[in-house]
């Protein structure tokens, strides 16, 4: 756990430049202005086009893992959707929409909006959720997680069987207890769309009809969502960019905290870490194809900044990993920028290093020689302020 108050860090005093800072600035200068739907929508829609955050990024959480934990169940799910630099998160029939959003320096801060509707909504910022939102699952910063519980049929998870996180490293079987799954991924078996009739024995997940699921009718009145499916593509990567997001951000402020010679090995201790995970080295392997259900496969792609070639890091493979080019789109983002330069720099350091193929080593024997060479010319095309050696070597 890090101090939070620590004077390098200030989490709850430093001024902030975040999406949801910035929104509410506007809001209170009379810039933006929020629409409100009539119905369980409220200012949802309105949300999500002011802050760029598209609906087709949905996902479906039933399990009670939220502070409105009381109004989520499998027959009212919370949704969430997210972009690169802020979440959102909405209970039909909340009293509020719940934010996390990520800034540069301070990293993850929480905020809500009241659902109800009001002649000039503002956001309040929610320090009380680090109490769930800082600990070993958050690297021991405020950060994000994914969670896979056995939940039973009114969606409380079994407390005994812990909360264990996921991300792209967790075996497939293992993934998205209490979440709703829509996508197919032949052979290959998760805990979503299942209950536990069973208190006594939670870990007996009632899973005729969980596995392939195109559809969700029937399961939840999808009159109040954006949307009536919770996309697997969606789900995998939200789960790849939470650990990511909190990975920058302990990195960052290990750099800000510590000094002398700690510093300096806590600081490679955390980019070796931040490296592997960029690099997709320990990514759980995929055995079948896995195809979403929403536009998000397509949508997602779009955004992504691309070489000559027409190549992205945002590029989906889908059939034996996540991503075509096995470097993490997280690269563009303003978490990355906002590092401590002597982070960064040792971050482009090492990355180059196991792409000019220096780096030989087990740890990234997946890497063949075409995936370093592909990510390693899309990096030198489309990120800006990299190393001069970076661009000497496009010369060479």
């Amino acid at each position: 756990m890090l101090p939070i108050d620590h004077p390098a860090i200030q989490y709850a005093q430093a001024p902030l430049d975040d999406p949801i800072a910035r929104l509410d600035k506007q809001l209170a200068s009379g810039k933006v202005k929020l629409d409100f739907r009539s119905g369980r929508l409220g200012y949802l829609p309105s949300v999500l086009q002011n802050l760029g955050v598209n609906s087709d990024s949905q996902l479906l959480v039933f399990s009670k893992t939220s502070f409105q934990a009381a109004k989520i169940s499998p027959r009212e799910p919370r949704a969430l959707f997210f972009s690169d630099d802020v979440m959102v998160g909405s209970v039909p029939g909340g009293d509020v929409l719940e934010f996390t959003a990520v800034d540069p320096r301070q990293g993850v801060v929480f905020y809500t909006l009241d659902m109800h509707q009001s002649k000039q909504p503002r956001f309040d910022r929610r320090d009380a959720c680090l109490q769930c939102h800082q600990g070993p699952a958050t690297l021991g910063i405020p950060g994000i997680m994914v969670g896979s519980v056995y939940p039973d049929s009114m969606g409380m998870p079994a407390s005994r069987m812990g909360n264990p996180v996921t991300d792209h490293r967790t075996a497939f079987e293992d993934r998205w207890g209490g979440w709703y799954v829509s996508g197919t991924h032949g052979e290959m078996h998760h805990r979503g769309n299942a209950v536990a009739r069973d208190r006594e024995r939670p870990s007996l997940l009632e899973t005729r009809g969980t596995q392939n699921v195109t559809s969700l009718a029937g399961k939840f009145d999808n009159t109040g969502y954006m949307s009536p499916v919770s996309d697997i593509v969606a789900l995998m990567t939200f789960e790849h960019q939470t650990r990511m997001t909190n990975l920058m951000i302990r990195a960052g402020w290990d750099a800000r905290i510590e000094s002398g010679k700690a510093a300096s090995d806590k600081i490679d201790s955390d980019v070796e870490a931040l490296v592997t995970y960029m690099l997709f080295a320990d990514e759980a392997r995929l055995h079948d194809p896995i195809q979403g259900v929403s536009t998000f496969t397509k949508t997602f792609p779009e955004r992504g900044q691309r070489d000559r070639q027409g190549r992205s890091l945002r590029d989906f493979d889908l059939e034996k990993r996540m991503f075509r080019y096995p470097l993490s789109y997280m690269l563009y983002s303003a978490a990355f920028d906002g590092m401590p330069g002597i982070v960064r720099d040792r971050v482009y350091q090492r990355l180059y290093d196991i792409l000019i193929g220096k780096d030989q080593s087990e740890k990234f024997a997946r890497l063949t020689t075409d995936d370093r060479r592909a990510v390693l010319e899309i990096v030198r095309e489309t990120k800006t302020n990299l190393p001069p050696y970076w661009t000497a070597a496009t010369a060479r």
